[in-house]
């Protein structure tokens, strides 16, 4: 606890006017440059504030004399880490039904201890799909004035919704009379709820397109908003400013929200022909969860997830593997996107050996959860590489990804705008 208070409090004198020291030269055997596919051998990054300055060969780049040597001997370095599919305030450890009855301010406290356990897998920058409360916004404020530590977040707020879809909550007994924040009917009511999330602070949106794994009564390649409803929410999004994801398992579903101008696709399970030659006429992006349901078949029924919910897992896995591996090979743009909490925080860095076993190398793996992502949400300009003007989001890593995807799994180094989170 006392390294996170020190690490908070350097955050909040940087952030908040406080000088830092001195420059950074980091050292390392190695950088991935993301941009050109290519591994560059013995490199030293210079590091002004939480500005990249200087990248190049060791001995090249030169430093102030005071200037803070960081020696990452037998590491490799790579941007810092982006996932475009959390759910900060939710544990897959937890009581599947039980977790249900958690409190905003409960799931606040996860949210805190989970964007911890996020940026010390190397993941500085996420896109939380969707929260109670607009709790994953405060939170996100919070790390930006440096309260707490975590990752960089574009927060969603509530997940839009028809009554009885995917996002709603259908746990709850009728007479209950419970509905979810996001629910909207219609393409003026679905406009509104956008709006209201705009209101209380949300830098990008979901929609639900289609019916879930997790969610009670709805069949998981089902369409729930119509294409009228998706392009109402993409329009009031795109007019603002903000980048929407649209959640679609069905056929369906997943084409309505392309032809409906969405900008990424999760889940993406059930994809025939015509949805992959849409996501590429239309630029669309695909995240594609494909190792969280490794641990659901494992784990699911001990941490008391339903029969239905684990049998609707099952249907989708193997399709939804499959779709990746054509959609990759199509050439359809893709990002990480691991829907973090359907597995345990921490274990983001899991996803990538599956990216690869099911088509890609493992430059386009790391380029998925780097530059890709970047661009997606239009910050393709200052994060996503190792650059001169980016900001300084770097990992490092034992040996080199590019041959041995798997040591993703195992971020040794994690710094973020500048900071030094872990070594």
């Amino acid at each position: 606890m006392k390294s996170i208070r020190l690490l908070c409090a350097s955050v909040a004198m940087a952030l908040t006017g406080g000088a830092y020291a001195q420059q950074t030269l980091i050292n390392a055997d190695a950088y991935v440059d993301v941009k050109n596919g290519e591994t560059i051998q013995y490199v030293s990054v210079l590091i002004d504030g939480n500005t990249i300055m200087e990248v190049g060969r060791q001995g090249q780049v030169r430093a102030d004399s005071d200037a803070k040597v960081i020696n990452l001997s037998g590491k490799t370095l790579v941007p810092g880490l982006m996932d475009m599919h959390v759910h900060l305030t939710k544990d897959a450890e937890d009581n599947f039904l039980a977790a249900k009855g958690n409190s905003v301010p409960r799931q606040v406290v996860k949210a805190v201890k989970n964007a911890n356990k996020t940026l010390m897998a190397g993941f500085t920058t996420v896109r939380n799909l969707g929260a109670k409360g607009y709790s994953v916004i405060g939170l996100r404020d919070g790390i930006n004035a440096g309260e707490v530590a975590g990752p960089r977040i574009w927060a969603a707020g509530h997940s839009i919704s028809i009554t009885g879809g995917h996002c709603d909550d259908n746990f709850s007994p009728p007479e209950a009379k419970s509905v979810a924040g996001g629910v909207g009917d219609g393409p003026w009511a679905v406009r509104a709820k956008v709006r209201e999330n705009i209101k209380y602070g949300a830098n990008t949106i979901k929609v639900c397109a289609t019916g879930g794994v997790f969610s009670k009564g709805t069949k998981v390649g089902i369409q729930q908003l119509t294409e009228e409803e998706i392009k109402s929410a993409v329009d009031e999004a795109h007019m603002r400013g903000l980048v929407a994801a649209a959640h679609a398992h069905g056929t369906e579903g997943i084409k309505a929200a392309i032809r409906a101008g969405i900008d990424s696709i999760e889940h993406c399970s059930f994809m025939d022909d015509e949805a992959i030659q849409l996501a590429l006429e239309h630029g669309t992006y695909l995240s594609c969860d494909i190792y969280n349901t490794e641990y659901t078949l494992a784990f699911g029924e001990a941490n008391g997830v339903p029969e239905e919910n684990i049998n609707k897992e099952k249907m989708v896995s193997k399709a939804q593997r499959e779709s990746f591996r054509r959609a990759n090979e199509a050439g359809v743009k893709m990002v990480f996107g691991s829907d973090a909490a359907i597995y345990p925080h921490g274990d983001n860095g899991k996803q990538f050996a599956r990216m690869v076993q099911f088509g890609m190398t493992p430059m386009q793996a790391l380029q998925a959860a780097t530059i890709n992502s970047a661009t997606l949400l239009k910050q393709g300009d200052k994060l996503g590489q190792i650059k001169p003007g980016y900001l300084a989001d770097i990992v490092a890593v034992n040996g080199n990804p590019t041959f041995d995807i798997s040591v993703m799994e195992n971020v040794s180094f994690v710094m973020k705008d500048g900071v030094v989170y872990k070594q």
